[in-house]
């Protein structure tokens, strides 16, 4: 009896085993095994850096907002780069900036099998979930801009250094006060990856003791709304009357802060600094409201994210430190730490250099 109910355990052992293999293998689930599975077994493959480019890739670019001007310019560079190399990229998103707002539009990415996604996060946390979902689905995850973490995308395409930037907005704005005087900053939303990351640095920055006299005052989010930008400024005016300057690290919020400044008293008064465009920013520079701003070339960007993602798609490379691949025009580029690749250092405008940009 014995004998036969232990030829019946190991024969029913052996078919849930055979089952097991061809899920996950026989051989248990540990902590490892759960990350690999949620960053798509990306790092237990081999790169191939002499893999050619596939053809016929199809990559989605998922934007913060569909409408933001500095997106649009950032994914369709991204789709003409990877039409160039024979793939097809399409934009995709939703007309807002809030926290959950991209989810939905990640799961029907996943129903289309896209071969990539790439994503400009809104929040980190409300889209992890579903990319991981993703990445289990074979699909590589590119985030640019704005990161959605490391544990849910494979490489994170950063325009720039985020400590260079932060820091770099408050020595700019310092140098435009005499390092004195209260300053604001306007941001997009509360829970934006890159903004907090930014912001986090201008904090430490202005720690320093030449910094003494100057003091932040506050942080205003206009979530990347044109007129809720444009009320905010207007807010942070009334509400501190001795306000010296503003700092908006987003397109969106200094194209609207500038739009209030140049039609009120504040004009020549109140110092704009941050990040934007030419094309939006030019004819306030032209017109004395602000005498300079930066931003490195988000055709760039967008160009840049599309190579990473033919590249993890076509197995050049996995998203571990060290890796290199090509990216056509911008030649090669290095994997660093966390899976970050650089773009690198921005470029401030001026009213010498505007016309020479047009994006």
């Amino acid at each position: 009896m014995r004998s036969r109910t232990h030829t019946r355990v190991l024969a029913a052992t052996s078919a849930v085993c055979a089952l097991a293999l061809a899920v996950a293998g026989c051989s248990g689930t540990t902590k490892g095994d759960s990350e690999d599975d949620a960053k798509g077994k990306a790092h237990n493959a081999e790169a191939n850096p002499d893999a050619p480019l596939k053809k016929g890739l199809k990559l989605a670019f998922l934007p913060k907002q569909i409408n933001n001007p500095y997106m649009k310019v950032v994914d369709q560079a991204g789709i003409k780069a990877t039409e160039g190399y024979g793939g097809e990229a399409k934009e995709v998103g939703p007309s807002d900036a809030k926290a959950s707002s991209q989810v939905s539009y990640i799961n029907t990415l996943i129903q289309q099998r896209q071969d990539a996604i790439l994503i400009a996060a809104n929040d980190p946390n409300a889209v992890c979930g579903p990319l991981k979902q993703a990445m289990k689905q074979d699909i590589k995850i590119v985030s640019y801009d704005s990161d959605a973490g490391k544990d849910c995308r494979h490489v994170f395409i950063n325009q720039a250094g985020s400590e260079a930037i932060g820091r770099g907005l408050v020595r700019d704005m310092a140098k435009q006060i005499d390092n004195k005087g209260q300053i604001a900053v306007l941001s997009a939303t509360q829970n934006a990856t890159n903004q907090n990351t930014w912001i986090t640095f201008m904090k430490d920055e202005l720690k320093k003791p030449k910094y003494k006299d100057m003091k932040l005052v506050k942080t205003a989010y206009g979530d990347d709304v044109d007129q809720k930008s444009f009320q905010e400024t207007q807010g942070l005016l009334k509400a501190y009357p001795k306000l010296k300057g503003i700092i908006s690290p987003t397109t969106v919020g200094l194209a609207a802060a500038a739009r209030y400044l140049s039609g009120s008293s504040y004009k020549g008064k109140v110092v704009l600094g941050g990040l934007g465009t030419p094309n939006q920013m030019r004819k306030y520079v032209k017109d004395g409201t602000l005498d300079q701003f930066s931003l490195w070339d988000p055709q760039n960007l967008g160009y840049l994210g599309s190579y990473a993602a033919a590249a993890l798609s076509s197995g050049q490379i996995t998203g571990k430190e060290g890796e290199e691949f090509e990216a056509g025009k911008l030649g090669k580029r290095k994997i660093g730490k966390d899976g970050e690749v650089i773009l690198g250092p921005p470029t401030v405008f001026d009213k010498d250099n505007i016309d020479d940009y047009d994006f």
